[in-house]
C-alpha cells in the first residue's frame, strides 16, 4: 500500500462516517482551580457574559471555546514554516498591514480577497462548486473546504466544516471577582485637578484614571466540578460529497488532498492557552479517545499519529498539485463598490436582508 492510498477506505461508503477526538482537560492549576470561559456580547435576549445553559451553579453545560473559535486558532497551523508548502498562500496587502487569507474570518468569502484582483476568480470557484466542481476553491483556499466557508455576500454557496472542534465545561460554579482601582496620588485633593462637577466630567476623570474606581461583581470565571471536555470530529461523509463534477480521477485527487489537510489539521496538538486565566492541558486520569465511527454506531480505535498524517498530507498535495502562492493589494475601489452593492462581477442575489450568522463569528476575548 502507498502512501497515497493508505486512508483510500476513509473515501468509501463503507468506511467510516466521522473521526472522533474526545480529551479530558483540566486547568493547570488543578482540576478545582478556576478558568474563565469566553465572554460573549449581549443580543436577542441573552444579556451578555458566560454561555452557561442550565442552573448556573448546578447542573448545567459552560461554553469554554466554541467551534469558530477553535477553527481559528487551528487554521493558521497551515501558514507555518512546517506546513505552509500544503496548500497556497494567499496575502493581501491592506493598507501597512499584511494578513494571510488564513487569518480572515470568513475564509474564501472574506470581504478582504472579494476587494482584490481576485474577485472574479473566487465567486468562478464559488459558482463552481454550486455546481458540483470543488477544484478551483481547492486551488485557491483548500483550507475553507476543510474548516467551512459560505459566500454570504456574493454567490451563496456554503461548504460545511469537516473538522468540528468544541471545549465545554459541566457543572460548573459561577464565580465573581472585584476590584479596586487607586490613582497614584489623590489629583482632586491635592488640587491638581478641578473638582469634578457633572457626572460627564467624573466619568471622564474615571476613564482616564484620576480618582478611584471600585468594580464589583464581574465575571470571577467558573469551577468545572464535572470536568472539562473537547470533543472534535472530522466529518468523512461530507468529505465524500465533495467532487470534480462527474471525473472519477479528479475526484479522488481532491478528496485524497483535503483529507490529507483535515487529518494534518485533526490530530495536531492544539495550543492548550484559550486566554488569560484559561490554560488547560490533559487530564492525566482520564484517557484521551480517538476512534473511527461507522455507520452502523460501530467505533474502532483510531492509531493515526500526526507524523503520518503530514506525510500523507504532502504526498497528497504533491499529486493534487497545490495552487500558486499570491500577494495581491487590497482594492480601495472595488471596496467602495462593494459597499454600494455594485462591485464587478457581482452574482445576483437577495438585497437588504439581515445580517447574518456566519461559519465563523467568535466570542469576544
Amino acid at each position: 500500500m502507498s502512501t497515497l492510498t493508505q486512508f483510500d477506505s476513509y473515501l468509501t461508503d463503507v468506511g467510516p462516517a466521522a473521526l472522533v477526538i474526545r480529551e479530558h482537560l483540566m486547568p493547570v492549576e488543578g482540576k478545582d482551580a478556576v478558568l474563565f470561559p469566553a465572554t460573549f456580547a449581549a443580543g436577542d435576549g441573552f444579556p451578555g457574559g458566560y454561555n452557561i445553559d442550565g442552573d448556573p451553579n448546578s447542573t448545567n453545560v459552560c461554553l469554554i471555546d466554541s467551534v469558530g473559535s477553535q477553527a481559528n486558532r487551528i487554521e493558521p497551523l497551515f501558514a507555518t514554516e512546517k506546513y505552509c508548502h500544503l496548500i497556497p498562500q494567499i496575502v493581501v496587502k491592506a493598507g501597512q498591514k499584511e494578513v494571510n487569507l488564513l487569518e480572515a474570518g470568513h475564509r474564501a468569502g472574506d470581504a478582504l480577497v472579494r476587494c482584490s484582483s481576485l474577485q472574479q476568480a473566487f465567486q468562478d470557484a464559488f459558482k463552481a462548486v454550486l455546481k458540483g466542481n470543488a477544484d478551483l476553491l481547492a486551488r485557491l483556499a483548500p483550507t475553507s473546504l476543510v474548516f467551512g466557508v459560505w459566500d454570504s455576500r456574493d454567490t451563496q454557496a456554503k461548504l460545511p466544516r469537516l473538522i468540528a472542534s468544541t471545549i465545554r465545561a459541566f457543572n460548573v460554579r459561577k464565580l465573581t471577582r472585584s476590584a479596586q482601582y487607586n490613582p497614584a496620588t489623590e489629583y482632586v485633593n491635592q488640587q491638581l485637578l478641578d473638582e469634578p462637577t457633572d457626572k460627564a466630567t467624573r466619568d471622564a476623570y474615571a476613564e482616564r484614571g484620576f480618582i478611584h474606581v471600585p468594580a464589583t461583581g464581574s465575571h470571577g470565571g467558573v469551577i468545572a466540578t464535572g470536568g472539562v471536555r473537547r470533543d472534535a470530529t472530522l466529518g468523512l461523509a461530507a468529505l465524500r460529497l465533495l467532487s470534480v463534477g462527474s471525473d472519477a480521477e479528479k475526484t479522488l485527487a481532491l478528496r485524497r488532498y483535503i483529507l490529507g489537510l483535515a487529518l494534518t489539521a485533526f490530530t495536531h496538538n492544539p495550543s492548550g492557552y484559550l486566554r488569560q486565566g484559561c490554560l488547560l492541558v490533559l487530564d492525566p486520569d482520564q484517557p484521551r479517545e480517538f476512534v473511527e465511527v461507522y455507520p452502523t454506531g460501530e467505533r474502532k480505535p483510531a492509531t493515526i499519529t500526526h507524523a503520518a498524517a503530514l506525510e500523507y498530507a504532502t504526498a497528497t498535495a504533491e499529486a493534487f498539485g497545490v495552487g500558486p502562492s499570491q500577494t495581491i493589494d487590497f482594492d480601495r475601489e472595488r471596496a467602495r463598490k462593494d459597499v454600494k452593492g455594485d462591485g464587478e462581477g457581482k452574482a445576483k442575489g437577495k438585497k437588504g436582508r439581515k445580517a447574518e450568522s456566519t461559519p465563523d463569528t467568535t466570542e469576544t476575548k
